[in-house]
């Protein structure tokens, strides 16, 4: 297995790891990783491992067999030998332009409070699908409502709970497309605002940001019809 670094701490730029396997593609897996691997919408990272006597671009991050965390490198190129001791960098500025936009659509819930279909996370910009038979009325108003929300600088945080507990409380689960994965005992949830203040809670593997003031200020793009009943709206980084 890898051990995931980012869910403890999303803000770890470089770290150290050991190489503990290849794969027959060209990928390396280490013991421990910074990098978070493709999924939930939110693309793996990229970046760069360095050790003595080479270094190797990593053009992204995904989930290979059981536990184990993938690293692809970006050409291809000698990789370094099992057992090697890795420094492993971030391409810091696309994961946190990442962690901003992931953390934006998670309040673009709140201010469209209806089930999500489907969703998509870039650095410059993100998108949710929602169950909506007809437009927003009012598009300024919800850009508007949204940074009200980012301006509250509310303290993002993480919680777990077990499967029995997200089984018996399933409205805080607001993807109807993907449920979140269970089957290894415990779900983590995300949570948005403490205590009073709290303004969203709902079960998130992805990395996020400290505190909502650091998203910035976001613009709505497209709203777009997908299907009978599903409406496509898109936010981008200001």
């Amino acid at each position: 297995m890898t051990e995931p670094l980012f869910r403890e701490d999303a803000y770890l730029q470089e770290t150290y790891g050991t190489v503990t396997g290849h794969t027959p593609e060209g990928g390396v897996i280490l013991d421990r990783t910074i990098f978070y691997a493709t999924g939930g919408g939110q693309p793996g990272d990229s970046g760069w491992l360095d050790w003595s006597g080479g270094s190797l671009p990593i053009a992204t991050a995904i989930k290979g067999e059981g536990d184990a965390i993938v690293l692809v490198p970006a050409e291809p190129a000698a990789l370094p030998p099992l057992g090697a001791e890795i420094t492993q960098r971030l391409d810091w500025m696309r994961r946190h332009r990442h962690m901003r936009v992931h953390t934006a659509l998670h309040l673009l819930s709140v201010v469209i409070p209806l089930p999500v279909t489907g969703g998509s996370i870039g650095s410059e910009k993100g998108r949710l699908d929602f169950k909506m038979d007809a437009p927003p009325a009012d598009k300024q108003g919800l850009e508007d409502a949204l940074n009200a929300l980012i301006e509250r600088d509310l303290v993002i945080s993480d919680d777990w709970i077990t499967d029995e507990e997200l089984l018996a409380n399933p409205a805080i689960v607001k993807t109807m497309s993907v449920m979140p994965p269970t089957g290894q005992g415990r779900v983590r949830l995300v949570r948005i605002g403490l205590a009073a203040d709290q303004v969203d809670l709902q079960p998130c593997g992805g990395t996020h940001v400290a505190r909502t003031s650091e998203i910035g200020r976001i613009r709505f793009g497209k709203v777009e019809k997908k299907g009978r009943d599903n409406r496509r709206v898109t936010i981008h980084l200001d």
